[in-house]
């Protein structure tokens, strides 16, 4: 035993089971106090008061007092900027080391390593680890050295490297967690509307044990996984546990572990999105310039001649193209998408409507609740051809047939769009061709019970290959 009593800085891990950092502090530590930081350097930065993410963040964090208090310790909540609240807590509690686990977002790298330095000044010990990917940085190279740009030869390396070892789980000694009497003037009731928020209606529960519930009402249905993931009407199609990676109430190596478990093809589908996302956290890492420009930096260059009206008709789901709207006004709602219709709407909004991939991006941020910088973004530029793309970008999704494939019965579009909910199935993917009567039959009047299309598909795939070319 090293340190006599630390601190666990919880960031995108709000869980006490396979923790790497937390394991290892109760490891070397006689005593560790759990903290969290609301970091004002982000909260100030947030449009809306009633963003969802807050009171996912919020939630989950006051589950995970509950177990600790449970435990006889505590959640130590701080506000302001970690630089000085974890250094002045250090000092406070007299703590002689910090535990953290790594994250790899530029904001965070630059926070982490200011810390550790001030840190060190104050001969305070700081650990970082790995723990919310299973391959990170430069841990995956290519023959000649270099970070991978593409994903098929990311992957392979990924599946030929991994080991037991890599995904085994991180076990804690939660006795050693610090008494709740040691703590009791540090214990701050920091309610939302204290840190200047509102609680938002969420569509998924959050926190560790619903974390856990979810993973355990998807597992029977992770086989058929590989035929269900595009259809968003099939219940348990997919996971639904972004959100819980995206605030690290279940661990990544847990879901490999279950991955690999299962021999179906399913399995070995889903195994691949998660590789995805250990690829767009290397590239994120590797490559910081993707934040606020194209992968493909040739394409900086690129005049985007959408405009500011069928960007927000985009936003507003009103474009005219029903899954595009059903899939808008269902995001809109919920602060969720499937992942089948983030693809149909990124590619209309590129492609379609000819507007820059970082505006959809940034509506995406503003209002995802599982929102994450590496997904979004290496998501986004694979839509909009800018990305790790080993494809050229004359591929367009076209919003109709993509309807009529994924939602053949329209049922998504109806649950969305109630106004289109009497047309045939074969018409509601695309009504404007209904004829008048048609349309006062079904009730729906075109252009004014429901939006004439603001575009059409086929020219504007025109004007997207011919802008793409001259690159």
């Amino acid at each position: 035993m090293r340190f006599q009593r630390s601190i666990f800085w919880l960031r995108r891990d709000l869980r006490l089971e396979d923790n790497v950092a937390l394991s290892a502090a109760t490891r070397f530590s006689k005593e560790v106090v759990l903290v969290f930081v609301f970091d004002t350097n982000i909260l100030d930065r947030l449009k809306d008061k009633n963003d969802r993410r807050m009171t996912a963040i919020h939630n989950s964090l006051l589950e995970l007092d509950q177990k600790v208090r449970k435990k006889g310790s505590a959640l130590v909540l701080l506000h302001g900027d970690p630089k000085k609240e974890i250094l002045g807590f250090a000092k406070r509690i007299k703590a002689s080391a910090v535990f953290v686990n790594r994250d790899y977002e530029p904001y965070a790298k630059k926070r982490d390593k200011a810390v550790r330095t001030a840190c060190n000044k104050l001969g305070i010990a700081f650990h970082d680890y790995k723990d919310q990917v299973i391959f990170e940085g430069n841990e995956l190279l290519t023959q000649s050295g270099a970070a991978y740009k593409v994903f098929t030869p990311y992957k392979n390396k990924w599946l030929m490297e991994l080991n037991a070892c890599l995904y085994q789980d991180h076990r804690s000694k939660l006795k050693r967690l610090a008494p709740l009497k040691q703590l009791d003037r540090e214990i701050v009731d920091w309610s939302l509307k204290k840190l200047g928020f509102d609680y938002a209606d969420l569509c998924l529960k959050v926190g560790e044990s619903a974390a856990k519930k979810q993973l355990k009402f998807f597992l029977p249905d992770l086989p058929d996984y590989d035929k269900n993931r595009n259809y968003p009407v099939v219940p348990n199609g997919t996971s639904r546990l972004s959100v819980h990676l995206r605030y690290g109430t279940l661990s990544i190596r847990s879901l490999v572990r279950f991955a690999l478990a299962n021999p179906s093809l399913g399995a070995k589908t889903w195994l691949s999105e998660l590789i995805w996302r250990d690829f767009y956290q290397m590239i994120l890492d590797q490559f910081p310039h993707v934040v606020k420009g194209c992968f493909k930096e040739k394409y900086d260059a690129i005049k985007w001649p959408g405009t500011q009206k069928h960007f927000m008709l985009w936003c507003q789901g009103m474009t005219g193209f029903p899954i595009i709207d059903a899939a808008m006004r269902c995001f809109n709602k919920t602060g969720w998408m499937h992942n089948r219709l983030r693809m149909i709407v990124a590619s209309f909004l590129t492609k379609d409507l000819l507007v820059d991939w970082r505006k959809g991006e940034g509506w995406f941020a503003r209002n995802l609740l599982d929102f994450d910088l590496a997904a979004n973004n290496g998501g986004w530029q694979w839509c909009a051809s800018t990305g790790c793309d080993a494809q050229p970008y004359f591929r367009i999704f076209n919003p109709i047939t993509q309807s009529e494939k994924f939602d053949p019965e329209g049922s998504f579009i109806k649950n969305f769009l109630p106004e289109l909910k009497n047309f045939s199935k074969k018409q509601i993917h695309w009504p404007h061709v209904a004829n008048q009567e048609t349309q006062e039959k079904v009730d729906c009047i075109l252009g004014k019970d429901y939006p004439k299309p603001i575009v059409i598909h086929s020219e504007q795939r025109i004007k997207f290959l011919n802008l793409f070319k001259s690159f």
